[in-house]
């Protein structure tokens, strides 16, 4: 995809939820109008974000016909990111077993084109700084293709060292900046100082501790005018995804 310059993409993980529905008459609105059918949601999110991630791909590839309808769903200037399977990650641990995987889903991948913004490498927490996995993640990422973008999510701080920041951007891997349970702010914000790709990926999760989705249950306003400040500006494309 073409580079733009001080581009930001904001969007949600995922779009397919059933309270994010308006219900009978009488009842607040809340993001879908009343009645919305399932078919139909993306198109109406298309309007309001420019970016999704896409959480399904973290459990399966996916079939042909679903990318290229996703594609024909959304207008011109949208962007997906999607999850690398968790049998590639969680299963396999990065081993060449997963490789045959790895490369249908990155065929399916490009049926999105110009509307694939990243792809995202989510690691588990127990995949630890261990030298046998950095030794897997080391020979991994030569097998990634060039033609795509991909971020590393990892869920140990161990892993945010000098030497793996360096791997990451020597094959222009972003490292997937994450608000959430696993890893220290300051520690990523020590990262930000040193991107490792030409793009930025940036997820705020916070604590997944929330049952329900249809209000607003806690207000980040004042953290996500900190990432704002703290985020550089310079000629990126960031791709930014909201959660």
């Amino acid at each position: 995809m073409a580079s733009t310059k001080d581009c930001a993409h904001v969007g949600c993980q995922g779009w397919n939820y059933a309270d994010w529905v308006t219900p009978p008459a009488g009842a607040s609105p809340i993001f879908y109008p009343q009645g919305t059918r399932e078919a139909d949601m993306l198109a109406v999110y298309a309007r309001a974000f420019d970016t999704v991630e896409v959480d399904s791909t973290f459990y399966a590839v996916p079939s042909a016909p679903v990318v290229d309808a996703w594609h024909k769903r959304t207008p011109p200037r949208f962007r997906l990111a999607l999850k690398l399977p968790r049998e590639i990650t969680h299963e396999l641990g990065l081993s060449r077993r997963g490789d045959a995987t790895l490369a249908e889903f990155c065929d399916h991948a490009r049926l999105l084109d110009e509307k694939l913004a990243a792809v995202l490498v989510q690691l588990p927490p127990h995949f630890d700084a261990s030298p046998d996995n950095l030794r897997a993640l080391a020979r991994f990422l030569p097998r990634l293709p060039r033609d795509l973008r991909f971020a590393v999510e990892f869920r140990h701080a161990g892993w945010l060292a000098e030497d793996v920041l360096d791997l990451l951007n020597g094959h222009n891997v972003a490292l997937a900046l994450v608000e959430g349970e696993w890893i220290a702010r300051r520690a990523l914000f020590r990262c930000v100082e040193r991107l490792t790709a030409d793009f930025a990926y940036v997820r705020w999760m916070g604590a997944r501790d929330l049952t329900r989705f249809d209000t607003v249950q806690r207000p980040r306003d004042k953290n996500l005018e900190l990432w704002a400040s703290t985020i550089p500006p310079g000629d990126l494309e960031r791709q930014q995804s909201l959660f």
